[in-house]
Parts: C-alpha cells; structure tokens; sequence
C-alpha cells in the first residue's frame, strides 16, 4: 500500500535527497521547509511543497490535520557547531522548541511514527572510537546539548503517548546524489569536502585548517564520513523499524578519516593541489567521531553503498562542476515561490 510521508526540512542537503528516495520508491511525499537554508528547486517536483515554519504552531496543525500521515521525518534544525558556542541560547531554546511543537502536534493528530535526525555531535569529546549506541552522551557545544534534548522528549512522547521513534546519530554527511541532480549547497558553506573541493577548483579562498595540535596521528580531527544517499537507505529502513519498537541508531562506515586524509583525497580526485592554511582550535570540536553502526546493520540489513572517502569525495566533486553556483539565485527562488 502507498504511504504518505510528510519531510520537515525536505529542502536541505539530507532531506532533498531523502525526498526524491521517497517518491523513487512510489510513496507520496510532502514537504514542509521555511526555506532559510533549503532550496526549492532541490525538492524533487513529484513531491508536494508547503513553505512553513516549525516555530508557527497553526502550520503544523493545518498540515497534521489534512491527512492521514504514515510517518514524519524531522530533519530541520539549526546546524553549525561553531555558531552554536558563539550562540547557545539561540540553538538551545530554537532547535528543542521547534522539535517539541512538532513532537506535539504529532501526537495531537494521531501520526504513529517519527524519525529524527539527531547527530554524533551528542557524544562530545567521547573517549571511546568507534562509537556505539551506549557510550554515554555527554554534549560539548550546544548545537549536540539540543538535539539531547530532542532524544529525550521522544522518549518522553514514546513512553507518556505511544509516539514511535528513530534517533539517528549521523556522523558526517557528504556526498550528492549519483544521478547528478542533487547535491550540497549551503549559504554559508561549513562542511570540510565541499570547502575543500571550491578551494581546489579555485571557487573560494585557500581553506582553512582549523587546528593541527589534535591527539590523532597527523594532528587533525578525525571524522566517519556516510555518502547522503546511504543516510537516505537509513531513513527508509529506520521508518520501517520503528513499526516494532523504539531505536537509536549511529550511522556512519565505521572508520574514520582525518581532515588532512580529505584534504588529500579531494586533491587526488580532482587532480590538484587544495590550497590551505593552518587556523586555531573551534570550540566545540571533539578530536574523533566514529560510529559503530553494527546496530542499525544488524536490526535492520541497512549496508552502505559507498564504502570509501574518494567515492565519497568523487560524487560530491562531479556535481560542484556542473552546478558551481549551487542551485539558484535568489531572485530565482522568488520567482519559483511565485
């Protein structure tokens, strides 16, 4: 039987590509998104689009209550760790309100299932590698504090109201969609690889290196880096799960690479040098992150497809070459809206 899922957040990075999964497998999809960071024309056009915002109570009922919902993924949020330590009470009071209102109104409306796209970012500077589902939660910025938080209301709507969940920890995501459409295009650009990739095609000044004084091998954070289209398998298998119980999930390939080892890797795929230079420390930047994802492997046959940072890297570089200015204008976003 078709299914109708509702995507909040379906403009990002993560949720457009989620979004044309949706549709691809023929289920209907709707998409709520404010449009802050997304982009309309990555919404895949078989999906139907509502601008709205999580913060505006009487949206989210007129959407819960115009249908039935088989299921919602939440994948809006604030997202720079950075900006969060400058700004916590904005990523604090921002992130779990609007994920509490949602969270609400779900259960006001009768929709059984939700998955939440949480972030290894909960673990903080975890002495543990590679992560699994049990190591304790101990946040370092306010950006993985918030999204703890949001774990825990589900827990709450779960035992209190029945309301099933997904929690998956991502752990970096990258990549762009294998058929070319879709890819990373953010305003500003935080993410190491497409940094690295407009500094290598000379779209941007020399990157920046933030911090060689780490207690890894070569001095930089290490980090587990999942293609966006196996985050996409994720979702699908995760909303698909919760049918049976509750799950936390880390999803990642269970390695890690460090910034350098990209660095290189972009170098490499795309036949040059990545102009860089050293800057300080970020706050809030643990040294390793790397997922153990033999849970959601196990409980639910989720395998990535793309098991190497070049595979990764490679993907995200082809569709920078085709779309070197992202994918609009913002005139061009008016006129779509129109």
């Amino acid at each position: 039987m078709t299914s109708h899922f509702l995507v909040v957040g379906g403009a990002g990075f993560i949720g457009s590509h989620l979004v044309a999964g949706i549709v691809s497998g023929g289920d209907h999809c709707t998409v709520l998104d404010n449009l802050q960071t997304g982009h309309l024309a990555a919404v895949d056009p078989r999906a139907s689009f509502i601008l709205g915002d999580l913060a505006d109570p009487v949206t989210l009922d007129t959407v819960l209550a115009s249908q039935r919902w088989d299921g919602v993924f939440h994948l809006a949020d604030l997202s720079l760790v950075g900006e969060s330590m400058r700004e916590p009470m904005r990523y604090l009071t921002i992130n779990p309100g609007n994920a509490g209102r949602l969270i609400d109104a779900c259960i006001r409306h009768g929709v059984r299932r939700l998955v939440f796209t949480s972030s290894a970012n909960v673990f903080g500077n975890a002495d543990a590698a590679p992560l699994d589902e049990d190591t304790p939660m101990r946040p370092a910025s306010a950006y993985g504090e918030g999204k703890f938080i949001v774990e825990r209301m589900l827990q709450w709507a779960e035992r209190v109201h029945g309301l099933q969940f997904a929690c998956l920890r991502f752990f970096n995501a990258a990549g762009a969609d294998p058929g070319g459409r879709l890819g990373e295009a953010h305003q500003p650009e935080t993410h190491l690889i497409p940094l690295a990739i407009d500094a290598a095609l000379g779209h941007r000044p020399p990157l920046a290196l933030y911090g060689d004084d780490y207690a890894t091998p070569d001095g930089t954070c290490v980090r587990d880096y999942v293609h966006v289209s196996d985050l996409v398998s994720a979702h699908l298998l995760a909303m698909e799960r919760i049918e049976q119980s509750s799950v936390h999930y880390n999803v990642g390939l269970g390695r890690g690479y460090s910034v350098r080892e990209v660095i290189e890797s972009v170098g490499r795929i795309a036949g040059c040098t990545v102009p860089m230079h050293c800057a300080g420390r970020r706050a809030g930047d643990p040294a390793w992150l790397i997922a153990s994802p033999s849970r959601i492997m196990r409980e639910t046959g989720w395998r990535p497809r793309f098991t190497s940072l070049d595979e990764i890297v490679e993907s995200a570089l082809i569709w920078r070459r085709n779309h070197p200015q992202g994918y609009e204008t913002a005139a061009l976003q008016r006129s779509l809206l129109a």
